[in-house]
């Protein structure tokens, strides 16, 4: 399928150069593969971090645009993230990193290549299960900062996944919202009993 990633803007991608560039930057990052790159470490696959704050009473989600992750490839393959922020400045280098989600994104970007349909490529986390999804929305054309999850865009858990969710299994939006709803809902405290102490 054609995947479409929005275009990061490029105030952020300057941040990540000069960042890259910077040996303090680099020699300070959690991250030995760029202390030792095996080639040129180029940003790469910009896509936009929506982060899930609320799921409404109706069922649509709030969300908000938290940054932008570019991978940072070295030569095939992706070996470390870099994440910038919105600033009241503008748009600010955050970070380098790491680790599981890295691979698990990429694996989630080849996955997508193969479905059948158009989407845009975003990422939704879920801070409080912590939970990182590819969200392949269905509207190419729309403004990748913008917008919330549509019944029908589909959610790729990326790898590890919370207890319960299969890491790499494409839902529904429809489908994986109440999953989350229930996880996200606090139980409510029973009211006590006529007569008992409060």
């Amino acid at each position: 399928m054609p995947l479409h990633v929005p275009p990061a803007p490029a105030p952020a991608l300057r941040t990540v150069l000069t960042a890259l560039g910077s040996p303090t930057a680099v020699r300070e990052a959690r991250t030995p593969s760029l202390r030792n790159p095996q080639g040129p470490a180029t940003p790469d696959l910009p896509l936009p971090v929506h982060v899930l704050d609320r799921i409404t009473p109706a069922g649509t989600s709030a969300t908000r645009l938290a940054g932008w992750r570019f991978l940072i490839r070295c030569g095939e393959r992706a070996v470390a993230a870099a994440e910038t922020r919105l600033t009241p400045d503008g748009w600010a280098f955050s970070h380098f990193f790491e680790g599981p989600y890295v691979t698990a994104t990429e694996r989630a970007l080849r996955q997508a290549e193969t479905m059948t349909g158009s989407y845009q490529a975003r990422l939704l986390s879920v801070p409080e299960l912590y939970m990182l999804t590819l969200w392949l929305h269905g509207d190419c054309a729309a403004d990748g900062t913008e917008g919330h999850p549509a019944a029908t865009d589909l959610l790729v858990p990326l790898a590890p996944a919370p207890p319960g969710i299969a890491a790499h299994r494409p839902h529904r939006v429809a489908e994986l919202l109440p999953v989350l709803t229930h996880r996200l809902t606090p139980t409510p405290t029973p009211a006590p009993l006529l007569g008992s102490p409060a």
